[in-house]
């Protein structure tokens, strides 16, 4: 059976849709892949790009892509909610079919290497590819941000993996890797104070004693005037989304607001869903391989 591999770069560009389109068609333009979904958020001034295909393709398509993506953004001008440090932020690789973690970590080190090597955008290794206990959490990586990259690079234990101590004056670093399927998850609360979704945020985080495989942050939806409890779960089988989501809204209730709304970024493995369902529907006896019509489908 042929192999496939999913590729899930975040972009520093979530408004100025001439570029966002550019770059993804880096990836609509490749043989042998398939762009499934592009997500961009004003707020954030971010898009997320999801693709599958081949590993050969999915190599490509992801190279093209951050060549693109240095050429159009410039990261000195950036401005948004979300961290970021490059104008390409972090190229993800997830095993789908006959793909094993070890390939995947094999795949992103030959993406790290082509990415320095013909678009000169230093690169941290991450997640399952990570060189050292401390590159492992993302968020560690881009501690500092695009304007403390440049200092940053300088200190002995932050030596790039792939490229020189110094950023792309344009497109800053990047992080690439292998990792599960992640579930981006936003949600939104009825009042603007930011302060109360940066404290249900660390509630939840498992850095600051939450839940096991959660991130998160607050942030300010300026278009909305919401607060956002900005949440990225990066294995739903071990904290299922529901939990977060009732926490959540316990805490909110704590601090005198409630949940508006919540959001799933780009896509989400199917069964982070059915676990959602079966939990709120209080299903008996639900055997979700043979009564969900989609695992029916070849």
């Amino acid at each position: 059976m042929a192999k496939i591999v999913e590729c899930v770069p975040n972009i520093s560009e979530g408004r100025d849709k001439n570029a966002i389109k550019a770059v993804a068609d880096e990836v609509r333009n490749t043989k042998n892949v398939t762009l499934l979904d592009l997500s961009s958020d004003e707020s954030h001034n971010r898009s997320v790009i999801t693709f599958i295909g081949s590993p050969e393709a999915v190599l490509e398509a992801s190279v093209k892509l951050a060549k693109k993506a240095s050429e159009l953004i410039d990261m000195t001008k950036h401005k948004g909610e979300h961290p970021r440090m490059g104008a390409v932020d972090v190229v993800p690789f997830i095993p789908i079919k006959e793909m094993t973690m070890d390939e995947c970590v094999a795949l992103s080190k030959k993406a790290a290497e082509r990415i320095w090597e013909e678009v000169k955008i230093p690169v941290f290794l991450y997640e399952k590819s990570a060189s050292g206990a401390h590159r492992v959490n993302l968020a560690d990586i881009r501690r500092g941000q695009f304007e403390g990259m440049p200092e940053k690079l300088l200190q002995d234990e932050w030596a790039p993996d792939f490229g020189e101590r110094k950023i792309h004056p344009t497109a800053g670093v990047v992080a690439v890797g292998a990792r599960m399927p992640l579930v981006a998850f936003n949600i939104n609360l009825e009042t603007s104070d930011v302060e109360i979704a940066s404290k249900i945020a660390k509630t939840i985080r498992f850095s600051s004693g939450g839940f096991p495989c959660v991130k998160s942050i607050g942030v300010k939806l300026e278009d909305k005037n919401m607060a956002q409890v900005s949440i990225n779960m990066t294995d739903f089988t071990t904290t299922p989304l529901y939990k977060v989501f009732e926490t959540v809204k316990e805490e909110a209730e704590r601090y005198g607001t409630k949940v508006v709304e919540s959001e799933i970024i780009g896509l989400s493995p199917m069964m982070a869903l059915i676990d959602c369902a079966k939990y709120y529907m209080n299903l008996s006896e639900f055997d979700e391989k043979k009564q969900v019509i989609e695992n029916y489908l070849i």
